[in-house]
């Protein structure tokens, strides 16, 4: 046999086509119009019996905090945990912190099934209900299971179409990379974030499941809190091409930028007992700090009727406040670039990964004196009255280990004036093919990066 025979293209020549074309397709796909998709989530959810109540921790069905340790676990030992984190990242006051954090160290897949219609990528996606979404139901990948929950840890059914990610044959395999959750909340969680295509295979569809195009879902990403973080992230790494073959800096340049970035830092990260967290209470109902000021631990029993679960009990973290994430952009040349930063979380596996140029929750900050506060964030939070706002909508986090985390995700205009090309220490300009690049690999942009790029390549912002 010839070698030539062997060998094959190394990237699917016309998917960057195909996934531009479901794109540019809005208003009506094969299954249904855009303007109809909130109210079909609104059937869904009267179609089901969901509540959610709060509980003290020390109610909560089959959680407990351990003898010693006073980590709050899980009686079988998996799903998650909630532990402490001592954190030193740098000198000075603000880089030593102790907090609760989840610890989860089980890989989860995202998973969205894709399947051509009249010649048109569609996707899969799920009416799915999590307690921590404000309104409960929630656009959502078609799998979004954690090891324990498609392991049937929870003795509940089967997920639902998990046989296509699992068992999946590599040429259907449209993207896949291990990405981070929240480097604040999670220590050291990595999901896989796949899209695989359904090609010739018969889908039977339930009602909690509709086909819609990537521009649909883009009409939907304007809307608050209408697609969650799940499916944003996955949205966030579609293998899209790169239209700006000129960029500020190089490929190269920002690599080593990254990497630089990554290996300044000094960083000490360890977890340590929940009893033992400095600066934090616990009482009946909740972990906190006194001030009131960043999160708490609380937690909830749920009833789902569409869960492999029917009801469950679990803790939550609850943010005090609604957070900020938004890019500055401009165009150098011509081409648009976005000012991220290269952050550092106490959760990542690699130390620093590329978020927003803003991303913090405003209230934590207004005890600090001015030249404290984020960099950029005075900016962002004049940018309505300025109006150089060009893309402004509220997501909620995950709703399955967050209550009511909402964030206002943003892209906002610059200038030389507010965002100098000269960008200050641990920023920097990049394209969306840049972006788009680094997504295709782990641990390069954070959960918030993605969300607004999920914005970008699903058309719901066009700079």
């Amino acid at each position: 046999m010839s070698t030539a025979t062997l060998l094959r293209p190394r990237g699917a020549q016309d998917l960057a086509a195909r996934l531009a074309r479901s794109a540019a397709v809005t208003g009506e796909g094969h299954q249904m119009r855009t303007e109809d998709v909130t109210g079909w989530l609104a059937e869904r959810a009267r179609a089901h019996r969901f509540t959610v109540h709060r509980v003290p921790l020390d109610r909560l069905d089959r959680w407990s905090f351990t003898p010693g340790t006073g980590d709050l676990v899980h009686h079988s030992g998996r799903f998650f945990a909630v532990r402490g984190l001592a954190a030193r990242i740098g000198g000075g006051p603000l880089g030593r912190w102790q907090q609760p954090v989840i610890h989860q160290p089980e890989v989860g897949i995202l998973g969205i099934l894709a399947k051509e219609f009249d010649g048109v990528l569609h996707f899969l996606m799920q009416a799915k209900m999590e307690p921590g979404n404000p309104n409960l139901l929630q656009l959502s990948p078609t799998v979004q299971a954690t090891r324990s929950n498609y392991q049937r840890v929870h003795a509940g059914s089967g997920v639902r179409y998990l046989e296509h990610f699992t068992e999946v044959p590599p040429d259907l395999v449209l993207a896949d990379s291990l990405q981070s959750e929240h480097g604040a909340w999670f220590y050291r969680k990595s999901n896989r974030n796949m899209l695989v295509e359904a090609a010739g295979t018969a889908i039977p569809i339930t009602p909690d499941y509709r086909w819609l195009t990537l521009g649909q879902i883009g009409e939907l990403l304007r809307l608050d809190n209408v697609v969650n973080m799940d499916a944003r992230t996955v949205l966030g790494c579609l293998p899209l091409p790169a239209t700006d073959p000129d960029a500020l800096h190089t490929d190269v340049e920002l690599l080593s930028w990254v990497t630089a970035e990554r290996a300044r830092h000094d960083l000490d990260v360890r977890l340590i007992p929940l009893a033992e967290v400095d600066g934090w209470t616990r009482d009946a109902d909740s972990v906190r700090r006194p001030d009131g000021r960043f999160f708490r631990v609380t937690g909830v029993t749920v009833e789902a009727g569409n869960r492999e679960v029917r009801g469950w009990s679990q803790p939550l973290v609850e943010p005090c406040g609604t957070g900020v994430a938004a890019f500055l952009f401009r165009l150098l040349d011509g081409v648009p670039h976005v000012l991220v930063h290269a952050r550092v979380e106490a959760g990542y596996v690699n130390r620093v990964e590329l978020a927003p140029t803003v991303q913090c929750t405003p209230r934590d900050w207004e005890p600090l004196p001015t030249g404290d506060r984020p960099p950029f964030l005075d900016t962002v939070l004049r940018a309505a009255e300025r109006g150089t706002t060009r893309y402004s909508a509220t997501h909620s986090e995950e709703g399955g280990r967050f209550l009511d985390a909402c964030v206002r995700y943003m892209f906002v205009e610059a200038d030389a004036d507010t965002a100098a090309i000269e960008a200050p220490g641990g920023y920097t300009w990049v394209t969306i093919g840049q972006l788009n690049s680094l997504a295709a690999h782990g641990h390069y942009l954070n959960v918030q990066a993605r969300t607004l790029l999920a914005c970008v390549n699903s058309g719901a912002v066009r700079l």
